[in-house]
């Protein structure tokens, strides 16, 4: 059985769990582990039985919950290099200090290191401890948890397929703002599905991965005209309308009636924007794209919501 369940889709956090014979994979991980557990069981899905982690990009409401899900179920999470390494410097950005500074710490450095070995040669020897006489170690010397520990970390490239478990994975090149981000198709047991969002627009590769597929997830981020009246101040609003930002409803339905094949048996619009979008705006322009050609009529139309899963897909 293959099975598609989109947990959360927005700008708050992203995430879907798609299921191919014994292996399930978690696509990305925007929301809290808790909440992330929480909507899972709501969906129908077992946390404990997730088999992975793979990220799209290192933009927090895809990697949110993502280092404390990995390490309570003790799962690999995949990454290309780019996005790992942007993760990690995420998580533990470089203290910026002048050169007086760093002469400071160096000193200081320097004095208790000193002081550290004085200490040790002026110490009494002590008597040998017996096993029962052992002393816990000092808390200072018990270094700190690292926040860019992860139980296993894999690598891929985009372009280039591999395997977990049961399911077949080929990620894609996707244009957006982010270090190395990419979309997938995966494939398991003659079924395929797609995951293709934060992208600012359709270049011929993305085009050419959203062919011949029983389920889409595309993005519908934006209308454009609330977009231009709306709340953002005007750099983001220029970036969401860039070549590296967000996908609008328009830009979506124009793919849908120009260049889909309408394979898909499901169509769901993702990551809508909740300032910049509304959902009968979003489904409306996308029936209308699909209506305008008779081979699309079979495709469902879904919307992936922000604060609740989606019922899962079955095939």
């Amino acid at each position: 059985m293959v099975r598609f369940t989109v947990l959360a889709s927005g700008s708050k956090g992203n995430s879907s769990v798609i299921t191919g014979g014994r292996t399930r994979i978690l696509v990305d991980a925007g929301l809290s582990c808790r909440e992330l557990f929480r909507r899972m069981r709501l969906a129908d899905e077992d946390p404990e039985t997730l088999d992975a982690i793979l990220v799209t990009h290192e933009h927090q409401d895809h990697i949110n919950g993502l280092a404390v899900t990995a390490r309570k179920l003790g799962i690999p999470v995949y990454f290309t290099e780019g996005t790992h390494r942007a993760w990690m410097r995420w998580l533990t950005p470089r203290r910026q200090m002048t050169y007086a500074q760093w002469l400071e710490q160096c000193r200081q450095q320097a004095a208790a290191r000193q002081a550290e070995a004085e200490s040790a040669a002026n110490a009494p020897e002590p008597d040998a401890p017996g096993p029962a006489q052992a002393s816990p170690q000092p808390a200072e010397a018990i270094p700190q948890k690292d926040p860019t520990w992860l139980p296993g970390v894999e690598y891929f490239c985009a372009g280039e397929a591999f395997q977990i478990g049961d399911i077949a994975v080929s990620p894609f090149t996707i244009p957006h703002d982010a270090a190395d981000p990419v979309g997938f198709v995966f494939q398991a047991e003659g079924v395929r599905l797609a995951v293709a969002t934060d992208l600012g627009y359709m270049p011929p590769n993305v085009k050419a991965q959203l062919q011949g597929l029983d389920l889409l997830l595309l993005e519908s981020n934006h209308d454009l005209e609330m977009l231009r009246d709306g709340p953002y101040p005007w750099s983001v609003k220029q970036r969401v309308l860039s070549r590296v930002g967000h996908l609008s409803n328009d830009a979506a339905a124009e793919f849908l009636e120009t260049e889909y094949d309408g394979q898909a048996a499901y169509v769901i619009l993702a990551h809508l924007s909740e300032s910049n979008n509304l959902p009968d705006l979003a489904r409306v322009t996308a029936e209308r794209a699909l209506s305008g050609r008779a081979s699309l009529l079979a495709n469902k139309l879904l919307l992936a919501e922000q604060h609740q899963p989606l019922s899962p897909i079955n095939f």
